[in-house]
């Protein structure tokens, strides 16, 4: 089976013309009677062989994270703790240096993760172009990126003994800049398309950290203020999701792929901020208002789901929806089959929408400006 990439790969390289690469994939498309862009195709695993590749990856980095703590406990040995009855003098005594310790060996384990991520990826990435198995290595490598330096910096941090948290959340937005320059570093030797989506993470974070720390970690309004920067880095992500699916409305290429993980990535940031502002996460008596809202919202992202013809936000929000419609049949009534009759009504909502998607979709796309119309994809 070849993927989008590797019919890319073959007119980059001469093998084919570009014209052929584009009537093969019209004539895969038409045998199977499915439209590429509704369909929402990307690429994840091309065989067995991808998940076996996968387990393989995350057990040999789980060894080198637990070798690179073991490097650091010998570099860095934590005070051992007297034998005998807890000794609480001790453990006041020597906390500033078993914080550091412990830091240290939380950055030496990332370190190693990173570090081997890489190399791993310059076969199954670069060489053997294994989907699954890259993404996961993408991912070990911006996270082990970000985490040896949250380690180092909040062990140190600890260990001084500086309780000016100010000064801390700025070190982490500075390691979450560093983060996505690693992440733009990788995208440039190795392209896989989840790494725009986890640079951008990055940047959104390191927006919000120093945000954070201009208003103060102990401003009391901090969690409605870091909801709200949440919610407006969430609705940029979505904006640039749509620059990458606006240059690839037919999705042939890995322009695509990159719109989809960025979708991904935008879809909680912006659904969680709205529902825990209406209250949904607060406990289970939401209230009516608070419930009809959740799934006003729900339709809103839903017809924005079916213009964009990506479905990552109507995901992202299913919960919400489950927790709304369950309050509203507990409070008429139905305790004993509220769970039963949510999950109907929502199973059955959804696979209908999945079954009509295309005449749904098209209904919806016919409403919009004609400018709008042009830089969404097709309909059937």
């Amino acid at each position: 089976m070849y993927s989008q990439e590797d019919l890319n790969s073959a007119v980059a390289a001469g093998a084919i013309s570009a014209d052929a690469a584009q009537a093969l994939r019209a004539h895969v498309a038409a045998s199977r009677d499915a439209v590429p862009a509704d369909a929402e195709h990307f690429r994840l695993i091309t065989g067995f062989n991808d998940v076996f590749v996968s387990i393989g990856v995350v057990i040999l980095l789980l060894a080198v994270a637990a070798i690179g703590q073991a490097l650091a406990g010998i570099a860095f040995p934590a005070p051992v703790p007297p034998a005998g009855e807890w000794d609480t003098e001790w453990y006041s005594s020597t906390y500033q240096q078993r914080q550091f310790a412990e830091g240290m060996g939380i950055a030496f384990g990332a370190a190693f993760v990173a570090a081997t991520s890489w190399l791993l990826a310059e076969f199954f990435t670069l060489k053997r172009r294994m989907a699954l198995p890259s993404i996961l290595l993408l991912l070990a490598f911006v996270g082990g990126v970000m985490v040896t330096q949250a380690g180092a910096i909040i062990g140190w941090v600890e260990s001084t003994g500086d309780e000016n948290n100010t000064f801390g959340v700025v070190l982490l937005a500075a390691a979450a800049l560093v983060t996505a320059g690693a992440a733009w570093v990788h995208w440039r030797r190795f392209m896989v398309p989840i790494t725009i989506a986890a640079g951008t993470a990055a940047i959104a974070g390191t927006v919000i950290l120093l945000l954070v720390a201009v208003v103060g970690s102990q401003n009391s309004d901090l969690e409605t203020i870091v909801l709200s920067l949440v919610f407006v880095a969430g609705l940029i992500v979505f904006g640039f999701a749509m620059r990458w699916d606006m240059s690839d409305t037919a999705r042939s290429t890995r322009r695509s792929d990159v719109a989809f993980w960025l979708h991904l990535l935008a879809a909680p940031m912006i659904a969680h901020p709205v529902f825990a502002l209406i209250g949904v996460t607060e406990g289970d008596n939401i209230g009516f208002g608070a419930a009809f809202a959740v799934i006003a919202v729900y339709v809103v992202f839903g017809l924005v789901a079916l213009a964009v013809d990506r479905r990552a936000l109507l995901v992202s929000a299913l919960a919400y929806v489950l927790i709304a419609l369950t309050y509203l049949f507990r409070e008429f009534g139905a305790v004993e089959l509220n769970f039963a009759l949510t999950a109907l009504v929502i199973g059955s909502a959804l696979l209908t929408l999945s079954a009509l998607w295309t005449p749904i979709r098209r209904a919806v796309v016919s409403g919009l400006p004609n400018d709008m119309r042009m830089r969404l994809p097709a309909t059937a």
